[in-house]
């Protein structure tokens, strides 16, 4: 059995066993606030010990991080972008799962000195594995997938600005009126890169770029011909400076979407930081 499928295997017993027996049964005691507005439960901790546990198990010299740990210790985060890394988000959309509705996942990927090169979600609901290795293309369910130019007009975005000073929002919703047809935005990146590749969504806006949220699908997107970086247009990469995330499923796409936000977004930061 190769790695892909020893992983995928991993993951799919961990939700098995730590995250769906809990999901709509989760007491008041096994929900925790780990800081303002962003919850943890009692799935988040368990399933990230499973899933480091059998990482460690199948990659002994490997550096491993998860969420939940490197939330205890940001000392974890320490020079992420070196060496070979594993990362574990052990329950994407934790706010979702809280409140019994989807989506939420399961994230691994894989990471050589700041590169994505192997990436894994799972959504446990309806089984779905999307899976990618750099140079070697994106799966889902086992089948080659490539994402599709937009066949509507206007594109369909799903805007991240929930985190975006009030300024900043208003001025991307600005840019995007009229130009874009802009969606709820999913409150889960492992929902968020699948429908960009499978044909939901054609651009996706992100401000924070949390390492776990974003390795194993930049890579899923990119392996499957879109586009992902930062804000500023440089490739996005694990402990890179860059700032926010751009991501669509092609190149086109991502042009439009660049023309119509990156100014916008620019402008804002420098206004923020007392530049302009």
């Amino acid at each position: 059995m190769d790695l892909r499928d020893r992983v995928s295997m991993l993951m799919r017993d961990v939700a098995a066993s730590a995250v769906m027996p809990r999901f709509r049964q989760l007491a008041p005691g096994e929900i925790d606030e780990k800081t303002p507005g962003e919850i943890v439960t009692i799935a988040d901790r368990d399933a990230e010990a499973r899933l480091h546990a059998g990482l460690a198990a199948l990659d002994p010299g490997a550096r491993i991080v998860g969420e939940e740990a490197a939330g205890q210790d940001p000392r974890l985060l320490d020079g992420i972008g070196d060496g070979r890394v594993w990362l574990i988000d052990p329950l994407d959309g934790t706010a979702n799962f809280a409140e019994g509705r989807a989506p939420f996942g399961l994230m691994v990927a894989l990471v050589e000195d700041g590169e994505p090169v192997a990436g894994w979600m799972l959504d446990p609901l309806s089984g779905r594995m999307c899976h990618a290795e750099r140079g070697g293309g994106a799966s889902c369910d086992g089948q080659p997938v490539r994402a599709r130019a937009a066949l509507r007009t206007p594109p369909r975005a799903a805007l991240g600005t929930h985190f975006m000073t009030a300024e900043r929002r208003a001025r991307v919703e600005a840019a995007a009126e009229g130009a874009l047809a802009v969606q709820p935005v999913p409150r889960c990146a492992a929902e968020s890169y699948p429908r960009l590749v499978l044909g939901h969504d054609d651009i996706a806006l992100f401000q924070r770029i949390l390492p776990w949220d974003h390795a194993a699908g930049a890579l899923f997107l990119t392996e499957a011909g879109g586009r992902a970086t930062h804000w500023d247009g440089t490739p996005w990469r694990v402990g890179g400076a860059g700032q926010g995330m751009l991501a669509a499923a092609t190149p086109d796409l991502w042009r439009v979407a660049a023309e119509l936000l990156l100014g916008v977004l620019a402008e804002t930061a420098a206004n923020e930081e007392g530049i302009a």
